[in-house]
């Protein structure tokens, strides 16, 4: 299993459209992998979990992955993080 902890840096957070670029990333994975933010954890793969975490800039959240891949899952949504979405 590997886990990062990433701060969103994009002004808009994960609202609809950087949620689903999220999701099209994650989904290019076997691993299952999950975000993390405060005590609730979901499906990185499921748009309305992702958008029910409420996900703002600033805040810092953890991505788990665990499967085969799960190392380049993690170091892909990181990446699109890090790169604002494309925004």
């Amino acid at each position: 299993m590997v886990t990062r902890s990433i701060t969103i840096q994009n002004s808009v957070g994960l609202h609809a459209r950087p949620a689903t670029y999220f999701i099209q990333e994650a989904n290019k994975y076997k691993s299952t992998i999950s975000i993390k933010k405060d005590k609730r954890k979901v499906n990185a793969k499921s748009l309305l979990g992702v958008l029910s975490l409420g996900i703002v800039q600033g805040m810092t959240i953890e991505i788990e992955a665990e499967g085969a891949d799960e190392k380049e899952a993690v170091e892909g949504l990181e990446n699109l993080i890090d790169s604002g979405f494309a925004e």
